[in-house]
């Protein structure tokens, strides 16, 4: 038997603020198409990145249940916010992926042209660690699972990611309970922390071969003991500054020990089951099929496209909708996020990003939710939070 591999220490260093555009160069050079933050219609959001001016330097951002804005800092800031709409999760499970189309070749014959699952090389830059967390959430279910997805491998193949761990987290974010961030030492290629007080730069590590050959391309220094400890003080603050927390080690039995718990339906009369959390979620992979003919009858496309559990037809099955309720669809949609996922994946399907709370339409809070059944559980199994 082989003996087990040894993980090598990440390569260290730091690299200057303007170093930046060099990074993305670099990218660049070595084939990337780089993605990543850049704000667009006063949101934060992912594009493809050419030069650094792209990114959202001296932007921040306010969030509350149902709220968002981007604010100016007054500050250099490259990552100076937490988590705008998008995510990972429409670069490599996009909302719309055709599957195949068909052409008449004749009076009765079609031919079936299979969709093209070739991907570029891409590099997802400015990743949160939640990000990353629900990236690998996503790997165990569509990359690793019992039947892997086609199309998210395709993208996820020969994919470079770029995490930035998170100084400034939102009202919304609870990762500190999810075991999420703020800071991670894994999950990316390269690591980079902003360390804005003194001279402003980037604590960058390399964790992979390919993080570390792009490392060594670049005119950076080595890190010094001020430099690991300054990283260790934006993230003990980052840590401090997260205002929500979910109780998490009795959610999975507390939950399904209270399906007919009464906040389902205190729930069902806000929820507009609109579906934004699912939209927004970074995690969430339910699809529909869509098939579509032109008017002459000769040609016809099908393709996949996002639905939500929160769809009346998400669960139709013979003469009506399995949960033709808004009270059964919430229910199910949180039940299997922080419950039920765990007993199909052995992982939560939150990374706590906040984002369901953010861009509710009627400013939900899960992790309000979450508590006050807790807190009126008559279940013994769910002990009230204090």
């Amino acid at each position: 038997m082989d003996a087990p591999q040894v993980e090598a220490a990440p390569a260290t260093a730091v690299l200057p603020s303007e170093g930046v555009d060099a990074l993305l160069a670099e990218l660049a050079r070595q084939g990337y198409e780089v993605r990543g933050p850049t704000l667009r219609d006063g949101v934060i959001v992912h594009d493809v990145l050419d030069h650094a001016e792209q990114l959202p330097r001296g932007v921040g951002d306010l969030q509350g249940p149902g709220r968002y804005r981007t604010t100016e800092r007054g500050d250099d800031a490259y990552f100076g916010y937490a988590v705008g709409p998008t995510s990972a999760k429409r670069e490599l499970f996009p909302p719309r992926q055709p599957l195949w189309s068909a052409v008449s070749v004749g009076d009765a014959d079609f031919e079936i042209i299979e969709a093209d699952r070739a991907s570029p090389r891409v590099a997802l830059f400015g990743l949160r660690p939640c990000e990353l967390a629900a990236i690998a959430i996503q790997d165990r279910v569509l990359l690793h699972g019992a039947v892997p997805d086609e199309v998210y491998t395709a993208n996820r193949a020969d994919l470079l990611l770029v995490g930035v761990e998170c100084g400034d987290p939102a009202a919304t974010c609870f990762c500190t309970s999810m075991g999420t961030g703020p800071g991670t030492d894994r999950g990316a290629d390269l690591l980079m922390t902003e360390l804005l007080e003194g001279d402003h730069r980037f604590l960058v590590r390399a964790p992979t071969a390919a993080g570390a050959a792009i490392l060594a391309a670049l005119d950076t220094r080595p890190a010094t003991e001020e430099d690991l400890r300054a990283r260790d003080t934006v993230l003990r603050e980052a840590a401090e500054g997260i205002e929500r927390h979910l109780d998490v080690e009795p959610i999975h039995d507390l939950l399904l020990g209270n399906l007919e718990h009464p906040r389902w339906d205190d729930i069902a009369g806000r929820c507009l089951a609109c579906g934004n959390c699912t939209l927004v979620c970074p995690t969430c992979f339910c699809t529909t099929v869509e098939d579509t003919t032109d008017l002459a009858g000769t040609s016809a496309q099908r393709e996949r496209r996002w639905d939500s559990c929160f769809s009346l037809d998400f669960t139709h099955t013979g003469p009506a909708s399995v949960r033709n309720t808004t009270r059964a669809r919430y229910r199910q949609w949180l039940t299997h996020k922080l419950a039920t996922w765990i007993d199909q994946f052995d992982t939560s399907g939150c990374v706590g990003c906040g984002r369901c709370i953010t861009w509710c339409p009627v400013g939900i809070d899960l992790t309000v939710e979450v508590a006050t059944i807790q807190r009126t559980s008559e279940d013994p199994a769910a002990p009230a939070r204090s």
